[in-house]
């Protein structure tokens, strides 16, 4: 059968897909992860076309990770994501025993996440006129947003009353809030005034969803108009969200809880990035 992707599978491995998809939404993952799950594991398919899924060894699943390692896209991060599909597909749908997917992984360099500085972020802010884009951008510095929370974000998430943003199933399956800034929330009702979104706070010109896509090419164009090359997407706003609050005097627990974050590990990368502890540190040069 040929999929949409162009990629064909055979019955039997359709069969092992579908068995595979409905066991990731009977365990209730997220549609991200659902789509990364199964753009693998056919991945992983079809390198075997003609072999049965259940009957493919450990040995094999080895050596096409280590085939696939030579390829142009490799890097940890798919290593890994190859190693979780496949893992998900002999542990929870054919229910193996650990011996079967027990794979390598692939360490993650260590990198430090971009900041954006307070005059940064003002001149990606300034840069358009679009009441709907401007909002975006504050949205994401003002919350710390990921760009799914800010696609996902409902009208009636907002509550003006107690000056808090409701972040419903985000990543992890977890509700959280944070708060609500009092110049976002003025420049949130010129928005809304002006816009009238039905159920989403930002809808495309059919009222659908706003897209991910949409987003990421807002930040870069206003990047480019207010002249920054520093490197960092939408994503980076969230960095520096945490990052200033950080340097502001907020303690880790607190930026760790705004964040999502399931441990406060995660949430001490920013103590690297923040100029708070280096600005106490005189350098020797200075003392010559």
């Amino acid at each position: 059968m040929k999929r949409t992707d162009g990629t064909i599978l055979n019955h039997t491995q359709q069969l092992a897909l579908e068995a595979y998809t409905n066991q990731l939404r009977l365990r209730n993952y997220s549609p991200n992860t659902i789509k990364t799950y199964t753009s693998w594991f056919v991945v992983f398919l079809t390198h075997f076309p003609d072999h049965k899924p259940s009957r493919i060894s450990h040995h094999e699943i080895k050596e096409f990770l280590l085939r696939y390692r030579n390829s142009n896209h490799w890097s940890a991060t798919v290593q890994n994501q190859l190693i979780n599909s496949i893992k998900f597909f002999y542990e929870k749908v054919l229910r193996l025993e650990h011996a079967v997917y027990d794979l390598p992984r692939a360490k993650k360099p260590q990198q430090l996440p971009t900041v954006f500085s307070e005059s940064e972020i003002l001149s990606i802010i300034k840069s358009t006129e679009n009441l709907k884009h401007k909002t975006i951008l504050c949205l994401a510095y003002a919350a710390g947003l990921r760009i799914s929370e800010i696609i996902n974000l409902k009208i009636d998430d907002i509550d003006s009353k107690r000056m808090v943003i409701t972040l419903r199933q985000a990543k992890g399956r977890k509700d959280r809030q944070v708060m609500l800034s009092e110049k976002l929330l003025v420049m949130m009702r010129a928005y809304y005034k002006k816009y009238r979104p039905k159920t989403w706070m930002f809808e495309g010109q059919g009222g659908e969803q706003y897209s991910s896509r949409s987003i990421s090419k807002v930040m870069e164009h206003c990047k480019q108009k207010a002249g920054i090359r520093k490197k960092g997407s939408i994503h980076a706003l969230r960095h520096s969200f945490a990052t200033h609050l950080l340097e502001g005097g907020t303690d880790l627990l607190s930026i760790k809880e705004l964040l999502g974050h399931n441990s406060l590990r995660t949430t001490m990368l920013y103590t690297h990035v923040s100029k708070k502890h280096l600005s106490k540190i005189q350098s020797p040069l200075d003392k010559l």
